[in-house]
């Protein structure tokens, strides 16, 4: 497993659950690629994909302003030397937890590109 690449993840987590967009923000390439079914749900016109900081500031700052209990439990984090595959419980209250698996795609220790599969 690499771990720088572990630690990035680690370090995702960590500012996800404490809503700190800019913290979360500077693990991110500038021009970093997004990809949720929930963004597709929410945001149709996108189909699922939002490119960009300020774009991904926007969606999470919506998501952590309307789901305030929102936070993720690790489950498993494998690595490699360009990509992290994720897999969590997603919990917000009064909803039952979702199972989720992402996959961070991970040059120059930012991440590129980040990938959400979920039912």
């Amino acid at each position: 497993m690499n771990p720088t690449n572990r630690a990035i993840a680690l370090a995702w987590f960590e500012a996800f659950n404490a809503h700190n967009l800019d913290q979360l923000l500077q693990l991110y390439d500038d021009d970093a690629e997004h990809y949720s079914p929930k963004l597709k749900i929410r945001h149709p016109e996108t189909k699922g994909l939002i490119k960009g900081k300020e774009a991904l500031r926007t969606w999470w700052r919506d998501a952590f302003d309307r789901l305030p209990s929102l936070r993720y439990e690790v489950i498993s984090l494998t690595a490699n030397n360009d990509r992290v595959f994720m897999e969590y419980q997603r919990h917000v209250q009064g909803e039952e937890a979702l199972r989720v698996g992402e996959v961070l795609e991970i040059k120059n220790d930012k991440i590129v590109a980040s990938r959400v599969y979920h039912s």
